[in-house]
């Protein structure tokens, strides 16, 4: 286990992959962010406890498949220990069962290891203030099996109220169009369009157009035929 050198950062993160060029590449990704410090690296789950009960992160990247003990079960003891930790599972391809058995775990979010360094600074930020992350590769497949399954983050007590547009505008959106294709259909500016699509996300607490899909069809709003 390496570890990077200890200054005060805002975000202290361990990383998990039994693969050490795949963990190379999330150091990569990691370093040239201030605001975020790799305090460790575990190559399977059993050791990525250990490193937890050592050095307690705010954030865990981990894979989701790992010898000795997988990601699943690490997140499920981690959590037992300290459940204010968030976790953010990694899959080599888009393993849907995979996948919901991580975030039923506990995970607050999922990439795809082909996600970009933008995409990996982006779930590391957005799981740290306490929100979820969902790929932006998520399939719709994928979505409509999150909706159904036991993992539930928004649990609200006030319904989620929209505007006629709006709901046409999510439709569309779940239906995979663009916003220029949006705007194009609904007689609106492309620029129109981007305010409804954020004022959705805020209502809906979406990072993404996966988050919005995933809350599409969790909120009964979109059925796929």
């Amino acid at each position: 286990m390496n570890r990077i050198a200890s200054v005060k950062a805002d975000v202290r993160v361990i990383i998990a992959d039994d693969h050490v060029i795949f963990r190379d590449g999330l150091k990569q990704a990691l370093a040239s962010e201030e605001n975020i410090l790799l305090i460790g690296e575990a190559a399977d789950g059993k050791e990525l406890l250990r490193l937890v009960m050592e050095n307690k992160p705010d954030v865990i990247l981990t894979d989701i498949r790992m010898p000795v003990m997988d990601g699943i079960s690490a997140s499920k003891k981690i959590l037992e220990i300290s459940p204010d930790i968030s976790i953010v599972g990694l899959s080599m391809f888009d393993d849907e069962g995979h996948i919901i058995d991580m975030l039923e775990a506990g995970a607050r979010g999922y990439l795809l290891k082909n996600a970009d360094k933008a995409e990996i600074i982006d779930a590391v930020n957005t799981v740290f203030q306490g929100e979820f992350y969902y790929c932006k590769h998520t399939s719709y497949t994928l979505a409509k099996m999150i909706s159904t399954s036991k993992f539930n983050p928004h649990k609200r007590k006030e319904k989620i109220e929209f505007s006629e547009r709006e709901l046409e505008i999510i439709q569309l959106i779940c239906e995979q169009l663009t916003n220029k294709e949006i705007a194009e259909k609904l007689y609106l500016s492309t620029r129109t369009v981007e305010g409804h699509r954020l004022k959705i996300q805020e209502k809906m607490q979406a990072k993404n157009t996966a988050g919005i899909v995933i809350m599409a069809f969790k909120l009964g709003i979109y059925h796929q035929d």
